[in-house]
């Protein structure tokens, strides 16, 4: 099953955007899952193969990758190294192809001709954008190429596991650095970001909150929740989490 998941996403990836879109994300979601996935087997928890989401009507082609683990099998530490692993593992592709794509990507003129769904841009592709070509001319933007399509993707896909709530990997993160104090910021977070659709109109986000509310803002406790993380773990902790700020974006697409 995870075979045909993995080549039926390849497919949908590739009919979204094409042969060199496809590969660059593939390798983006794959690097990332291996990274949880390699991980675990290091620490001897259980742990299945990557299973790929295809979905082709979307823009991106998948809602990414998902691998499944029995819970409250690993300590503190442990739930923390597979947990920041896979954001790690595939932050770097992301950032690769967005600065190669980027490099391969050109500045156009915007006419009234000018069609099609438009990107919002994270704090820090903004910064790659602008260490690439400088201040656009008025009336013109980016034509991304689509390894820098892929790039982009990337890191919003990392940001948004990374945000720090219930069974993502920054809720994973945040139950390790603070353990039960991580409870009443994920509540709070979770709040926030129903009242932002609410009142904002994100209705795109519909449907991820109603799977963050049916995993539950509430992470387990590990089945060692006393071994100490130690500075080195914690100040890595925080700075991924601190990535959600720079790799995040509310309005993704819009025309």
């Amino acid at each position: 099953m995870a075979i045909v998941l993995f080549v039926a996403t390849c497919v949908s990836t590739w009919l979204v955007g094409g042969p060199a879109f496809s590969l660059a994300l593939m390798t983006t979601l794959t690097a990332h899952e291996l990274g949880h996935y390699f991980q675990a087997k290091r620490y001897g928890v259980p742990a299945s193969p990557p299973y790929f989401i295809p979905m082709p009507l979307t823009p991106i082609g998948t809602m990414g990758a998902v691998i499944l683990m029995k819970p409250g099998l690993g300590d503190r530490r442990t739930l923390f190294d597979i947990a920041i692993t896979g954001p790690l593992a595939g932050m770097i592709p992301a950032v690769c192809f967005s600065i190669l794509g980027l490099h391969w990507s050109q500045v156009v003129e915007i006419t009234d001709q000018t069609l099609g769904l438009k990107l919002g841009e994270p704090l820090l592709f903004q910064l790659m954008s602008y260490l690439t070509f400088g201040s656009l001319p008025e009336g013109s933007d980016i034509m991304l190429h689509p390894v820098a399509f892929a790039g982009w993707v990337g890191l919003f896909i990392t940001a948004l596991n990374l945000i720090p709530i219930g069974q993502l990997d920054g809720g994973h993160i945040l139950y390790a650095l603070l353990l039960r104090r991580a409870h009443l910021f994920a509540r709070g977070l979770l709040l926030a970001a129903i009242i932002a659709v609410v009142v904002w109109g994100y209705w795109g986000w519909t449907l991820m909150i109603l799977l963050l509310l049916l995993m539950g803002a509430i992470h387990p406790p590990t089945a060692d929740d006393e071994v100490p993380l130690g500075n080195g773990r914690a100040v890595l902790g925080w700075a991924c989490l601190l990535f959600v700020l720079v790799g995040f974006t509310p309005v993704p697409f819009y025309l």
